[in-house]
């Protein structure tokens, strides 16, 4: 037990103390809510960052003359031209895109290069806007009417508790569950990458024929693998307590903006003399809604279940990243064995983004669940949406603990044999010879 432990320090403080360790540690939450920022910057100024286009009209229907009305940075003229002569000059008129209604209102859409999909949606929208409202008034139909008919009816997901009804937040667990899922997903590749690295290098160097003198080839194993959890275990948390500390101070200093420029926009109003409208929806309450979004989310049980399907789910698949590693000469050969190994989390992974998000308390979902090489993705799928039951929860632990076990037990078997083995190139019957020889 020594010996491993002094392994899992070298394995550990090694990765800790590199530079880059230190600058992705604390880059990432940083880049994260920077990029976050970003996009929702982008999202709110997106008609305010393109360039304006402008559309030359040719309308022989008459349906539009004067209707189509500017906006999301498109800019309409209207022309009684030759629609022949008017696609002949277009490329000397100086206009972006050149928009002919036939009488049979099957539009054209012309420009220099291939219209782009945002200006086609944009000009389609306005023209089915007014095509609707003048056919509704050709058939003596009150728009306002149809509009009131037409008005979808909004349904809030609710969740009974032992303390009543509650708000059940569907879209904030939907969230928190994939980001979880993706980024044990993410993880599990590359820690176990590390890994399988890391004895391919020790391998190849013969380095590990003077460590194996010291200590048995499972106990180097064990201590390469829990080491480097350890470090990816660390990392996690940091980035968990930085970006929620990051999270915190933007959002303060978003509201407090959003505040002041609100408050600025009323104090101008009134000294116009104008009547302030009343806002449905103010920002304090904006700010008040998300907050109660991610408030909705058992923060400590989920983040506890997610550091440990995260650290169990990493020990499984890095000891087969180990195996792999100790059997090759090189990365190039660990292709014909990746496969296998991450198949399973290929697999959970895609269905989690269709099938698991939206039936987590299906029977198939259970199964994957409660599966070793699943339930990591599977479970934390589940876990967001609430109402998994503490006896699955408990079986899905317990197989997960068991699973390592089993998978380490297997994967050193192969490492002792296949860690000496040079200049061979391995095949699934050689691994299996590998795990039936005798001590």
């Amino acid at each position: 037990m020594h010996k491993i432990i002094l392994i899992i320090k070298r394995e550990y403080f090694t990765r800790v103390k590199k530079k880059s360790f230190l600058l992705v540690t604390f880059l990432v939450p940083v880049l994260f809510i920077g990029m976050m920022a970003l996009i929702g910057y982008v999202a709110v100024k997106q008609n305010e960052m393109g360039d304006k286009k402008k559309i030359e009209v040719i309308d022989e229907s008459g349906w539009f003359a004067n209707k189509l009305n500017a906006a999301n940075n498109i800019e309409y003229v209207y022309k009684q031209e030759d629609p022949a002569a008017a696609k002949k000059n277009f490329l000397n008129a100086g206009y972006d895109y050149l928009l002919y209604i036939p009488a049979s209102l099957n539009a054209q859409l012309i420009s220099e290069n291939k219209p782009s999909t945002g200006v086609t949606n944009n000009v389609e929208s306005a023209l089915n806007a007014i095509a609707q409202a003048r056919r509704l008034a050709d058939a003596h139909i009150d728009s306002a009417v149809l509009a009131s008919a037409q008005k979808g009816i909004d349904v809030q997901g609710l969740q009974m508790t032992e303390s009543g009804i509650k708000n059940a937040h569907v879209y904030a667990s939907y969230g928190v569950g994939l980001v979880c899922a993706f980024l044990i997903y993410f993880s599990l590749f590359l820690y176990g990458t590390q890994v399988m690295r890391g004895v391919i290098e020790e391998k190849v160097s013969r380095i590990i024929e003077v460590i194996i003198s010291s200590v048995k080839p499972f106990q180097l194993m064990l201590g390469k693998i829990i080491g480097v959890g350890l470090v990816g275990l660390t990392q996690f948390i940091m980035w968990i307590a930085l970006t929620l500390t990051l999270s915190t101070v933007v959002g303060s200093l978003v509201q407090k903006g959003v505040k002041v420029r609100t408050e600025q926009a009323t104090q101008m109003q009134k000294a116009m003399g104008q009547q302030t409208p009343k806002a449905d929806v103010h920002p304090d309450n904006m700010m008040g809604s998300i907050m109660e979004e991610v408030e909705s989310i058992p923060v400590v049980y989920t983040v506890s279940c997610f550091l440990f399907y995260f650290l169990f789910g990493y020990l499984i698949y890095s000891a087969l990243f180990a195996a792999v590693g100790s059997a090759v000469d090189s990365e190039t050969e660990t292709q014909q064995f990746m496969l296998p190994i991450t198949l399973p989390l290929i697999f959970t992974f895609a269905l989690s983004q269709s099938v698991i998000v939206n039936n987590p308390d299906s029977t198939f979902s259970v199964w994957l669940s409660m599966i070793p090489f699943t339930s990591p993705i599977a479970m934390m799928i589940r876990i967001p949406f609430g109402g998994v039951p503490a006896w699955q929860l408990g079986l899905s632990m317990l197989l997960l603990v068991l699973g390592f076990l089993f998978t380490t037990w297997v994967a050193g078997r192969i490492y002792r044999v296949g860690i000496l083995m040079y200049g061979k190139k391995a095949t699934y019957k050689e691994l299996a010879k590998w795990f039936f020889y005798s001590e």
